[in-house]
């Protein structure tokens, strides 16, 4: 069973080509022309072992709001159709992930269901081109599109940049242990028969 989607959204706003795999660690190549998204996104791949590839472009001389969001929906949407009718899969997923000063907690269940929260004071506004106040929003997008229940914690920090770092490190992690089949799960892992 080949665990991938390749989806493209094109609205007024954005034009997003983004394809996931999520079982072959290959190829991690993103251009947002926000370069920090860039990076987050990177590490998300990286430390979640996902093959994701985006290229996107958006109405960057107004903010980047528009773009950060879209590819959230995006890539909640990948993660939806690659992972199926969910068959075998541990469906949870939790991790603290330090960062130098800054510890943060992501928990998710895969559960159909979509539900949010973030606790994170993200106090430095702007990073490079991002505005720091979409990185919920793009969160939010990823939970509606996943329909999951998604749970991220800042429990301590000082440094904006690592706070984020450590939430799409925290994230990847996440979502590797969500994703993952086990042989030991027979159908979807819910008394309702499915998710």
């Amino acid at each position: 069973m080949t665990r991938t989607a390749t989806i493209t959204r094109a609205t007024f706003e954005t034009h997003i080509e983004l394809t996931l795999d999520l079982d072959t660690q290959g190829i991690i190549e993103i251009t947002t022309g926000v370069g920090y998204l860039d990076h987050m996104l990177t590490l998300f791949a990286k430390h979640g072992r996902f093959g994701l590839t985006i290229q996107a472009q958006g109405d960057l001389a107004v903010d980047a709001h528009h773009l950060v969001e879209d590819v959230g929906l995006v890539l909640g949407e990948a993660f939806r159709q690659a992972l199926g009718d969910k068959q075998g899969i541990e469906r949870y997923g939790a991790q603290f992930i330090p960062m130098d000063e800054t510890l943060t907690r992501t928990v998710v269940d895969l559960s159909g269901r979509p539900y949010f929260v973030c606790q994170a004071e993200l106090t430095t506004p702007v990073l490079g081109q991002l505005e720091t106040e979409t990185i919920p929003d793009f969160w939010q997008a990823f939970t509606n599109q996943l329909a999951a229940n998604v749970h991220i914690s800042v429990l301590y920090g000082r440094n904006t940049h690592h706070k984020i770092e450590s939430i799409f490190k925290a994230m990847g992690r996440t979502m590797r242990q969500a994703v993952t089949i086990n042989p030991d799960i027979i159908g979807v892992n819910s008394t309702k028969g499915q998710l």
